[in-house]
């Protein structure tokens, strides 16, 4: 087996409507990057439409403008400073579970999983770690901790040492 990574997916709804999630706060900030709401949707791959309606529903949602329009038609979208915050407090927030939920799979799991750092924190497709690609490497169980995780709940059999 290779080596897990750990993923989690996160997101914010109210009366049964997404308020924020990672799509939308990496829409919101393409959208701040490029200043064009129809670029930003290009990027992420999503159809303008999709993408005006996902902004739309958050601000209604919300009951707060995520996004300005910037002078005439021609000159593409800013986010406005309600925006600018609800994106980093999305980011940092995700950050912060992300990196538990790493610290607690090292701990639970017989194995010595990965933390994924996409989209997500560094902005990059790498594992956190440096050096070669961590998850090429084959995974060594962790008896201990297999049998720590399960209690008595399942009896677990030592290894034999036979190759």
């Amino acid at each position: 087996m290779k080596r897990p990574v750990v993923r989690v997916h996160i997101w914010m709804e109210s009366g049964g409507e997404t308020l924020l999630g990672l799509g939308r706060a990496q829409l919101l900030e393409r959208i701040e990057e490029l200043g064009s709401l129809k670029k930003a949707a290009e990027s992420l791959g999503m159809s303008y439409r999709a993408a005006w309606g996902k902004i739309k529903q958050s601000e209604k949602t919300l009951g707060f403008q995520l996004i300005n329009k910037e002078g005439c038609n021609k000159c593409g979208y800013r986010l406005t400073v309600f925006g600018k915050c609800l994106t980093k407090a999305y980011r940092d927030w995700f950050e912060e579970v992300e990196r538990h939920a790493y610290e607690l799979a090292k701990a639970k799991f017989p194995f010595a999983p990965l933390a994924f750092s996409g989209e997500s924190a560094l902005g990059g497709d790498a594992a956190l770690e440096d050096g070669p690609d961590p998850a090429d490497e084959d995974v060594q169980l962790d008896m201990s901790k297999l049998r720590m995780s399960l209690g008595s709940l399942i009896p677990v059999q030592e290894d034999c040492g036979c190759v």
